[in-house]
Parts: structure tokens; sequence; C-alpha cells
């Protein structure tokens, strides 16, 4: 086994919210497989519990394990103590000089990985992904080289997505001036 899969903290319903807690709290509406998390929605809170809360770190990885769109998201870094609500399973790479943890969350979001998805999620108003299936998750490791690679032109496609997505907007909002011109002249 390449990593180590741990479940969300247990926060017992919704998470408690706390305007002077010292930790924040990842939640599904914090999260997008474009972006990233979004910190600056994630809610300040004040984990309890028996256990020690496992503090999200750079280079964890979020796997959103509930509803129709199962995904990673590879952080780069951990801006403040956070934890992920129990939507998430938190998966850290053992060893990052033989599998680079934003490798194994490109991989997770691959066809090949969300077909395995699909077939293995269970339930009826709302699918999950178990741990055991997440756990055995045919994954592929090539070489370093390859694999930042892959990292590097995946961060290209992101960008050209994004560039384009601004470029649409723009054209838009161009289109929407140009209809409220012409129209309140007449």
């Amino acid at each position: 086994m390449f990593a180590e899969v741990r479940a969300g903290h247990p926060f017992r319903g919704s998470v408690p919210e706390a305007a002077d807690g010292p930790a924040l709290a990842v939640q599904m509406r914090d999260i997008s497989v474009a972006s990233g998390v979004n910190w600056g929605t994630a809610l300040r809170t004040q984990p309890q519990g028996r256990k020690q809360p496992d503090w999200l770190r750079s280079g964890d990885i979020l796997f959103v394990a509930k509803g129709s769109r199962n995904f990673a998201v590879c952080l780069d870094e951990v801006p403040v103590p956070a934890v992920c609500s129990q939507y998430f399973f938190l998966i850290r790479v053992r060893d990052s000089k033989q599998l680079l943890p934003a490798f194994l969350a490109w991989q997770i979001n691959q066809a090949p990985a969300q077909r395995y998805f699909d077939k293995n999620a269970e339930g009826t108003d709302q699918l999950s992904i178990r741990r055991a299936v997440l756990e055995g998750l045919p994954i592929a490791v090539p070489a370093m080289t390859q694999q930042h690679t892959l990292i590097q032109l995946d961060q290209c496609v992101r960008q050209e997505r994004q560039h384009l997505e601004s470029l649409m907007h723009n054209r838009q909002q161009q289109i929407e001036a140009l209809s409220m011109q012409l129209l309140t002249r007449q």
C-alpha cells in the first residue's frame, strides 16, 4: 500500500461554528476538483472528540467519498490548522520519493479510477465510496520523471481552462453591454 487512508474528523451532525475557534473545517462546499480548497469559505471551528484531530498538512489528499462525483484534491499548503469533515477520506502518501501526492490525486481523478468508483459505489439515495474500496483502487506508479511531467501537464491544462473561462465571461459581459446599449436607444 502506497498510502494511508483515514476518515475525516467525526463531527456529530453539522460542523459547529466557533468564531474564535483555533481551526478551520473543510467541508464539501469548500472544495472543487478545478480549484482545490477555498480556505476563505472554510468554517472556523473547535474540533472536539476523544482522539486528537488529524490536522491537515501539505501533501495530504482529500477524497470526496459521498455523492455522485468522487474526486481527490492534493493540498499544496495548509495556511492554518485545519481538519476535513466526515464526508472526506484523508489520504497520506507514505513515501513521496516513490509516489508524488499530486500524481496520486491526479490518477484518482482520471477515467479508469472514476469507472472503478462508479462500479463500486454503494447506496440508494446518496452514493458513497467505502474505505476498503478506496484502499483497493489499482494504482500505477511510473518513474518520478513521468509523474512530474504529468503533473506539470495537468497544471497547464488547468491554467488554460481558467483563461478560457475568463475570456468567455468577458465576452458575455461585452454582449450584455452591447445589448443594453442597443435596446435602451429604442
